[in-house]
């Protein structure tokens, strides 16, 4: 690998001063047309790329918007494609960082947003955050936010009505011993599809067996525990909805090793339809949500946002539906 081009390099081989190329770079006036694409085509030739750092003192702009994650999961690589595709022609490149997992605990995100902002990025969306306000110098987007009063603008599903289509589907099979295994407990999407999860059952008369909930973290490792639980029961459940769809996965992973047939002993959904869950063995019946839209979405409202522009509404939510797979069937 050759020495780095610099801007020097650049006026240089052009035959015009550093100057010049500046004015160029951050498209400024004072620059005759034929100059500027003498210079554009001189900075292609030789690949020059201008420090993100060097522009921003300039320009107090990096037309680079930042996207933090906990760690790179499937949920979380169906938002950057989306988040990728929302980019289109706007002129913004993305940064995808992650850090939750090396440091661990809550607001990590505040910690690298200090890092990053003013000098790295314009903006920041931040993936399922542990916080309810980030603290940052930049506009910030939350998808499927903390839970409580956030006061971050954010970009969700209808985590409620897509529980209750759940647990709706493992009722219309017949089913009435159903369990639970629910999410992150700092995230308002777990504490909704538990509230789905239990107004379902209540509608239909059923009342909600305590004995039948465990809760969970959205991983599939994790899961493996509490679905041990349930399904060693004296009297285990013949369903159950898991509220995401790594935790269906760990769910069945467990079944398979107890010797339970899915779906004829035990059916199992999910939430999400992660690209996973139709390649399980049986394909996983799932609840939908649009998550690369909702990547864009948040993408989307962040460059309004970052540019002045006037936001109806600081909330966008997307709306779910069911995925009927092979994991579900009707109670033996």
């Amino acid at each position: 690998m050759g020495p780095r081009v610099t801007i020097t390099d650049v006026a240089r081989r052009a035959g015009v001063s550093t100057a010049t190329v500046s004015k160029v770079i951050n498209e400024r006036y004072g620059v005759a047309s034929g100059t500027t694409t003498h210079v554009q085509a001189v900075i292609a030739e030789l690949g020059y790329e201008s420090s993100l750092v060097a522009r921003s003192l300039r320009s107090h702009k990096t037309n680079v918007i930042g996207i933090l994650v906990a760690e790179f999961e499937p949920f979380s690589a169906e938002i950057l494609k989306g988040a990728s595709i929302g980019l289109g022609d706007s002129g913004y490149a993305l940064l995808a960082y992650t850090g939750g997992q090396l440091t661990g605990g809550v607001g990590w995100e505040r910690r690298y947003l200090s890092r990053l902002s003013g000098t790295l990025i314009d903006g920041a969306v931040l993936v399922t955050p542990t916080v309810l306000e980030a603290g940052a110098g930049v506009p910030v987007v939350a998808i499927d936010p903390h839970a409580g009063p956030s006061g971050l603008p954010t970009v969700d599903s209808d985590s409620f009505t897509g529980a209750v289509q759940a647990v709706e589907h493992l009722l219309a099979l017949g089913h009435r011993r159903i369990g639970f295994i629910g999410g992150r407990s700092d995230l308002e999407s777990s504490r909704l599809r538990e509230a789905g999860y239990r107004k379902a059952l209540t509608d239909a008369g059923i009342p909600v067996d305590a004995g039948l909930v465990r809760a969970g973290d959205y991983r599939k490792d994790s899961t493996h525990e509490p679905a041990r639980e349930l399904l060693t029961l004296p009297e285990r459940p013949t369903a159950i909805f898991a509220a995401n769809d790594l935790s269906a996965i760990g769910t069945l992973e467990i079944a398979r090793a107890l010797g339970l047939d899915v779906p004829g002993e035990l059916s199992i959904i999910g939430f999400d339809d992660i690209p996973e869950s139709a390649l399980t063995n049986p394909p996983l019946s799932t609840v939908h949500q649009p998550i690369q839209q909702m990547g864009a979405a948040a993408i989307a409202l962040l460059i309004s946002l970052m540019d002045g522009a006037p936001v109806e509404q600081t909330h966008i939510q997307l709306t779910t539906s069911l995925v009927e797979r092979g994991s579900t069937a009707p109670p033996r």
